[in-house]
């Protein structure tokens, strides 16, 4: 999948507006690892996402939430702007998925390619390592795997770069099964 199509695939403006922002400022990678830690917060802390997404919770609440994080973090002024601008224009509710577009269109900018992994047993970080080299072989040396563990699939593995995609499941091969019984 080139940059281009990766790059039109991240559509949001106000992910686009902060990366252009913090490449303007030289601040694209301390922001970068800011942006995880709100994700990371709101993960972590059902009180922070209820002041987010409650629609009771007013601007001014949050904006004095946001800014005391920002303070004690000691977060890049142009992150405070830009949290203060998505409190003014009620978008603070979109704050999860800006994020990790910021994230994904820095992450392209690099030049790196996501492989997305997901295993029916928690993984050991040297088989997540064996794994990852041998994607590397297959799609480049710039390659960020994210592993997510889902027992839900039985047994396999099924692993996601770009739009290429491998599942060795057993749940996807139970619903094949099922669906050449069906077409029986």
């Amino acid at each position: 999948m080139s940059n281009k199509s990766l790059k039109s695939s991240v559509n949001n403006s106000y992910s686009q507006a902060l990366y252009e922002l913090t490449a303007e400022n030289k601040t694209t990678e301390k922001v970068e690892k800011e942006a995880n830690a709100i994700i990371k917060l709101m993960d972590e802390n059902p009180e922070f996402v209820s002041l987010i997404k409650d629609p009771t919770n007013t601007q001014k609440d949050q904006e004095i939430v946001m800014v005391k994080i920002c303070d004690k973090f000691k977060f890049e002024e142009i992150f405070v702007k830009f949290f203060k601008l998505l409190i003014k224009k009620r978008r603070l509710f979109f704050l999860e998925k800006i994020l990790k577009d910021f994230i994904t269109i820095c992450s392209i900018q690099r030049g790196e390619v996501i492989a997305k992994l997901t295993s029916a047993k928690e993984l050991s970080n040297s088989e997540l390592e064996n794994i990852k080299n041998s994607l590397k072989d297959n799609f480049g040396t710039n390659l960020k795997l994210k592993f997510n563990h889902d027992p839900s699939i039985i047994g396999g593995l099924i692993i996601q770069v770009g739009s290429i995609m491998i599942d060795t499941s057993i749940k996807n091969k139970l619903q094949q099964i099922e669906n050449n019984m069906i077409g029986a």
